[in-house]
């Protein structure tokens, strides 16, 4: 029993060693090892090549970890529409004569665009475009349904950009909405040297905050009435012991 035991492992051995050996001398096997030694010789080659030029590895490095981050932060069509409510909601808080015409113009043209679905957004990888369309895209006419003659070119897509949206945000929005709380309308009869306005230097800071300070503390009296109070308890310190001694 045992010998027939023996003699069945023994065989079994023999089996896989065999299979074995036959799956590395066949072609999968060969473009196997072909395909290690490649990637080890490729492997072997780039870590040479990093110890010889390192200003050029970090330099490559720092451009995929950049196009990793803005792909990373890349802002979709989603965040084009929060972006565009927000804008919104935010001039919705201020009064038509405060309100900034070139803002609430760009923001009405958006929205207008995006209830019509003509707004339409375009990812390129690490960078958003948001371009307007001449049709929805559930239109059925005969010249949105997929007409190539009749639609846009690419040639035209430079005319048709609205935005573009970078580093997780919207830059032609950010900048409609930088001054919407200005109404350019109320400076526009006032000189060009008015127009411009000069942020305050440090000094003028510091005396507008020792001003408003002062403000708040409780009123002195001048020197001039302090030496007129003083003079006059003199006078009538000094009457109260005249009459005092007429008295005695």
């Amino acid at each position: 029993m045992n010998v027939v035991m023996n003699m069945r492992s023994s065989c079994t051995a023999v089996t896989t060693v065999t299979r074995w050996e036959r799956v590395k001398s066949s072609r999968v096997g060969a473009w196997c090892r072909s395909l290690v030694s490649d990637y080890t010789e490729a492997c072997r080659e780039a870590a040479v090549g990093v110890w010889e030029r390192p200003l050029t590895a970090l330099t490559c490095l720092g451009l995929l970890g950049g196009a990793w981050a803005c792909a990373r932060t890349n802002p979709d069509e989603d965040s084009l529409r929060g972006a565009l409510l927000q804008s919104s909601n935010q001039l919705g808080l201020l009064s038509p004569w405060t309100r900034s015409g070139a803002s609430h113009g760009h923001v009405q043209s958006l929205t207008r665009l995006h209830n019509e679905g003509r707004l339409r957004h375009l990812g390129l990888g690490v960078a958003s475009l948001a371009w307007r369309s001449d049709h929805a895209p559930d239109v059925c006419l005969y010249e949105a349904a997929g007409c190539a003659d009749l639609a846009p070119p690419w040639r035209e897509l430079p005319g048709r950009v609205l935005d573009v949206g970078f580093a997780g945000r919207w830059w032609v929005l950010d900048a409609k909405m930088k001054d919407c709380d200005i109404n350019e309308e109320e400076f526009k009869s006032l000189p060009t040297h008015m127009r411009a306005t000069v942020p305050p230097n440090v000094r003028e800071v510091e005396r507008n905050e020792s001003l408003h300070k002062a403000s708040w503390l409780t009123l002195k009296m001048e020197e001039e009435k302090e030496a007129e109070l003083k003079e006059s308890r003199q006078d009538a310190v000094v009457c109260g012991h005249e009459g005092v001694t007429k008295g005695n």
